[in-house]
């Protein structure tokens, strides 16, 4: 077995900014390791599992590089990054890579969205698969959304009794099922001639249209719209479905949420990781990961949904509710800090308040995905959380809301529904 985390490119992730000016996205710490660690944490725990490759088109990068050597030594795995030379879509950078994927005799490999967070049933997955014994079958990790809500993502609709995809419609334009795909898959090597068949489609569809200068235009493949709507209905395509929790990482708002249902679930995966109520710490009320190098006033209120990096301070009397602060971070005495990320080494001055309004999904509706909500709405900044980028510092006593405020910025004064350049 191996696995492939797909994790884009800097040219993504612009719903992410400002922090993803300093990492890469799939760095960033959700409940207080890198997004991406808990792709690789739950892929290493899978018996069989040989290797883990991570592709994108990010350049070498050093924070990227260390990460690799660290989680290597950790998870007891070989972690390799196979660089795209550019965009190849979901289809196209396992494509462009499939012998390196294949190399060693990889009988079956998981292909994983680096921007969604999950319980990940990988395991349930395979044994799933090899319960319907057709070594060239493939399996889609897919959950239950909304009516409503399955429209932004791929409709997925199922035999009840095989759960044999019979129809694949990717964000359609009308209702199709409830049944949406979680970006999660099992692959056998068989795939790759599906994919192969997109793309010597797209070369002659090229030689067609000559006069177009996209030479590079027939590598770009789409496993959703271009291989899994020809795969459905071929006895070839299967749906596992979870009820475990599944959310999508697109934007600075949904990582506080996908926070919360990880630490949710260090309960039962990782209790060690969850800060506990002890005498002359910090007050915890609900699930909050403090960072062993983070310096806390024992009257500090933390939680619920809290997750604090590392070399963090803070102050007297701080409270802190539905945020993350991230390493270097000050909280100077008696600030209150919710819905809201803080950047890398900012500074929030004595008696401040930053806040920002949650972009949580419905929480009556057990089948409600976070809205990926646009920044503006009728030319006004759709109130969401706040966040602070890096090195950003705010004065004692002043109230920022709904606020976005970008990196290096000494504020002066109060700001309320602003992007601060």
């Amino acid at each position: 077995l191996k696995a492939v985390i797909l994790i884009g490119g800097p040219q993504k992730g612009t719903r992410f900014r400002p922090l993803s000016f300093e990492v890469p996205k799939p760095l960033f710490p959700v409940a207080g390791v890198p997004m991406v660690q808990h792709h690789i944490e739950a892929c290493a725990k899978v018996p069989g599992m040989r290797e883990i490759l991570l592709m994108g088109f990010y350049q070498p990068h050093e924070a990227l590089s260390r990460f690799l050597v660290s989680a290597q030594q950790e998870f007891k795995i070989p972690i390799r990054y196979l660089q795209e030379y550019a965009a190849l879509g979901t289809g196209g950078g396992i494509y462009h890579f499939r012998d390196q994927i294949l190399s060693g005799g990889a009988e079956a490999f998981f292909v994983l969205n680096a921007d969604v967070c999950s319980e990940f049933p990988l395991q349930e997955m395979l044994e799933f698969w090899q319960r319907h014994g057709d070594v060239h079958s493939f399996v889609i990790l897919g959950t239950t959304a909304n009516r409503t809500q399955a429209l932004n993502y791929g409709c997925i609709v199922a035999n009840e009794d095989t759960q044999e995809v019979q129809h694949y419609v990717e964000k359609p334009s009308t209702f199709v099922s409830e049944i949406i795909n979680c970006g999660i898959y099992l692959f056998t090597p068989a795939i790759f001639q599906h994919i192969g068949e997109v793309f010597q489609r797209n070369q002659q569809e090229l030689v067609l249209e000559e006069s177009s200068n996209g030479w590079q235009r027939a590598e770009v493949i789409r496993l959703e719209q271009d291989v899994f709507t020809s795969l459905a209905g071929s006895g070839k395509l299967y749906v596992y479905k979870t009820d475990g929790f599944w959310s999508q990482i697109k934007s600075a708002g949904s990582a506080i949420y996908a926070s919360r249902l990880y630490l949710n679930q260090y309960s039962k995966s990782h209790p060690e990781r969850l800060a506990q109520n002890k005498p002359r710490g910090p007050i915890i009320r609900g699930n909050v990961y403090i960072h062993p190098t983070a310096s806390i006033d024992s009257t500090a209120v933390l939680g619920p949904n809290v997750s604090i990096g590392e070399g963090v301070t803070v102050g007297a009397g701080v409270r802190v509710r539905e945020s993350i602060v991230l390493h270097g971070a000050s909280l100077h005495d008696h600030t209150c800090v919710l819905n809201t990320i803080v950047g890398w080494d900012s500074t929030i001055g004595r008696w401040a308040r930053v806040e920002g309004t949650p972009s949580d999904p419905n929480p009556n509706d057990p089948y409600a995905k976070i809205d990926s909500e646009t920044l503006f709405r009728d030319g006004r900044l759709t109130p969401s959380i706040t966040i602070l980028g890096c090195s950003v510092t705010i004065p004692a006593e002043v109230v920022i809301l709904n606020s976005i405020v970008l990196p290096h910025k000494e504020l002066s004064r109060s700001y309320k529904n602003q992007i601060i350049l």
